[in-house]
């Protein structure tokens, strides 16, 4: 008690001092006041991170019934990462002037194609006609020392991390050739009409800021992408998917690979698509059917997956920012005026199109034919699973637990290291962009906020951004991946 007395005494004694007398404390005093006998709690001097990060911890709970087998198709290739001049001069290529090429037919082409993105410090991807003059490259690049060659494709990055889970088998489907098939976990199964002798690669050409070749010099860090990828761009593997999954018997499907055939033209597209929307018609109505968008850059061909075609007919779906603005634009929605996002999308904009995505092409309604009843939004700062009451469980874990991988995945580390990230996401926000709306904040210490609007439940985590990611390629399968392990399904409300 007397020391408290005493620091009280001390603190007025330099209160007073500095109103009569000046400015300038005494070292004596200063001295007294620092010591730690005026101090906070422990608990209140743990960062926002270490709070945030310690509950994730804490409230990250399997559900009660765990998915057993999951169906994961279609798209699939080997990634190799390798620096772009490097690839080229061994290549025997000489440097010389940029030029855009919508399609790459020769290694010159490619050269004035990466030289015409490389001076700009510009992310390009490219088809490259030629099978031959591509495997060529191809195997140059994955024998070019520091070469890296990871899984690519959204469903067999999906696949690795369901695999990862020890009492989950999974089914992968997709163009798989010897190498990817290598490379997978082995409690991937592959059906046999998936197995193909080559593998179709996917060539990343990194180069650095400031890295020169010849007159060009880079301005900041890009990549430079190229293909020869007709299985994925076909969805070749949809049929022989849905055929194998009555042997398989999965509790859940995922499905990717749709925006490969945005590529393909309009006429190819349309005829595809239907084929598509028959094939995925055939899974039985009781299994629900996970669809993972990623970019696209065509409206009618966006309509055509939201309207008319692929979103009535699956339960749920996982996407970013763009791909939700954009869909919203396609479908002349909320906020479908806006060009892009400024900075962090703002939490009201984004719950707004997603209300309206799930009461105009989902089930928010009973009376509705549509079977789509789930959204996992996610962008850099926070994630926001939206939900029509009455399917899904678990979700304020499923949501934290697409957050945490985030986090750890992009430092290259198996946990999340609080001193490695940081807080982005705002600690208070609206509802709503338009009224009514309500404001909402979120609690470190409990980092869920959720929220109604009719008969749809929003779920809000933060992700702590990390500080300097190591690779963020395939993060987004990562977020969905975990987001569905964590998720369960409502039984007693069938689709």
């Amino acid at each position: 008690m007397w020391r408290k007395a005493s620091a009280v005494a001390l603190l007025s004694l330099a209160v007073g001092y500095f109103y009569y007398g000046g400015p300038e404390l005494p070292d004596q005093i200063l001295q007294y006041i620092s010591l730690p006998n005026v101090q906070t709690s422990p608990e209140s001097q743990k960062s926002l991170e270490q709070v945030i990060s310690a509950a994730w911890e804490t409230l990250i709970t399997l559900p009660t019934r765990q998915w057993r087998k999951v169906a994961v198709g279609v798209n699939a290739c080997v990634d190799v990462v390798v620096s772009g001049v490097g690839l080229l001069q061994a290549l025997a290529v000489d440097p010389g002037s940029g030029l855009n090429h919508e399609v790459l037919h020769s290694k010159e082409d490619l050269k004035e194609a990466f030289i015409h993105y490389m001076e700009r410090g510009a992310a390009a991807e490219r088809f490259f006609s030629d099978s031959e003059v591509f495997q060529r490259i191809a195997r140059a690049a994955a024998e070019y020392p520091g070469a890296k060659l990871y899984v690519g494709g959204n469903a067999a990055l999906i696949g690795q991390k369901l695999a990862s889970y020890p009492d989950l088998l999974v089914l992968l489907c997709g163009p798989i050739g010897p190498k990817l098939h290598e490379m997978l976990d082995e409690q991937i199964v592959v059906p046999p009409g998936s197995l193909q002798e080559t593998d179709e690669y996917h060539l990343i050409l990194e180069y650095k800021a400031g890295e020169q070749w010849g007159s060009t010099r880079a301005p900041q860090a890009n990549r430079f992408i190229f293909s020869h990828d007709v299985s994925n761009g076909e969805m070749s593997s949809l049929e022989t998917f849905v055929a194998s999954l009555d042997d398989f018997e999965p509790e859940l499907v995922v499905l990717s690979g749709l925006h490969m055939m945005e590529g393909q033209g309009r006429e190819l597209w349309e005829e595809r698509l239907k084929e598509a929307v028959s094939a995925i018609s055939e899974i039985r109505r009781d299994i629900p059917i996970h669809l993972e968008l990623a970019s696209m850059t065509d409206k009618d061909y966006m309509n055509s997956i939201m309207q008319e075609q692929v979103m009535p007919i699956v339960s749920s779906i996982g996407l970013n920012e763009q791909e939700l603005l954009f869909l919203s634009q396609a479908g002349e929605g909320p906020h479908a005026d806006m060009v892009a996002w400024k900075g962090i999308p703002d939490v009201g904009r984004v719950s707004d199109i997603l209300l309206w995505i799930l009461e105009q092409h989902g089930r928010s309604e009973p009376s509705s034919e549509a079977d789509l009843t789930r959204i996992h939004f996610h962008t850099l700062a926070y994630h926001i699973m939206a939900t029509v009451d009455g399917y899904w469980g678990n979700q304020a874990a499923a949501v934290m637990a697409g957050a945490r991988v985030a986090s750890s995945q992009a430092c290259g580390l198996q946990a999340v290291d609080p001193s490695k990230v940081e807080l982005k996401a705002p600690l208070e926000f609206y509802s709503s962009h338009t009224e009514p709306r309500e404001q909402l904040s979120l609690n470190p210490a409990q980092p869920v906020t959720v929220w109604q609007r009719g008969n749809v439940t929003f779920h809000l985590t933060a992700v702590l951004v990390c500080r300097q990611p190591l690779r963020t390629v395939g993060l987004g399968d990562a977020i969905s991946a975990e987001g569905l392990v964590y998720s369960e399904l409502e039984t007693q409300q069938p689709f």
